[in-house]
């Protein structure tokens, strides 16, 4: 069986092929997340990709916001037309295979995690994600970055790509960093995990337990969809 992994971001758009045990196949194909990101013109874009990347048996999507049964909830960063709607059915529909979709963070988080204890994922790009994980098992909708975090904003206000563009790399990474030591009192976890496009932004030393992943991660995790 092998699934095409699509990731949803703000910016982009990308899909690959693993094979049954979560290795790719294919090399990572990109296109800009379609302006505005309405749910047709993104649908069309998935599908355009796909058709370059060969046979594959079931998708996995990871989706920039709160997802209930392939429903999305959330859509902060892309436009309201995708709140209710039925990304699972339309894609499925689209493609003429299964699907099955999640958070775009709970999808990284699946690709990066140990499968041990508490873990946290976050995802630094147009906006901000997060993934919690207890023993490998995902805590759904957990969407962190539209809590409180300092100074009236929430995480993804102060450390969202707006953020990064308007205050610059330095004053950024000082939040980053304050972001990080209260998510650990905040959760206890071994280990959390960094993704995103803005991971390259960041250049303060991170503690022994913070670890930046690859942006691929985003999509190795689409296997573990399939694992009932």
């Amino acid at each position: 069986m092998h699934t095409l992994a699509v990731d949803i971001g703000g910016s982009g758009v990308k899909v690959m092929v693993l094979d049954e045990a979560g290795k790719p196949l294919t090399e990572r194909s990109r296109v800009e997340t379609p302006q505005p990101a309405l749910p047709e013109p993104v649908i069309g874009a998935i599908a355009s990709l796909a058709a370059g990347t060969g046979e594959f048996d079931r998708v996995s999507v990871g989706f920039p916001g709160v997802v209930t049964n392939g429903v999305i909830k959330t859509a902060v960063n892309l436009t309201p037309e995708w709140v209710d709607f039925d990304l699972a059915t339309a894609l499925s529909e689209k493609l003429g295979k299964p699907v099955r979709v999640i958070n775009d963070a709970d999808m990284q988080g699946l690709g990066a995690i140990s499968g041990k204890g508490v873990e946290l994922t976050i995802t630094l790009g147009t906006g901000f994600g997060s993934g919690l994980f207890v023993d490998g098992k995902l805590v759904p909708n957990l969407e962190a970055g539209h809590h409180p975090f300092r100074k009236g904003e929430t995480y993804e206000e102060q450390l969202g790509r707006a953020a990064l563009d308007k205050i610059g790399q330095k004053r950024w990474n000082s939040r980053l960093g304050k972001a990080i030591a209260q998510l650990q009192k905040l959760f206890n976890c071994e280990y959390l995990y960094i993704g995103g496009g803005n991971t390259k932004k960041v250049t303060i030393d991170l503690p022994p337990n913070v670890k930046i992943v690859p942006n691929v991660s985003g999509l190795l995790g689409g296997i573990a969809l399939w694992r009932d």
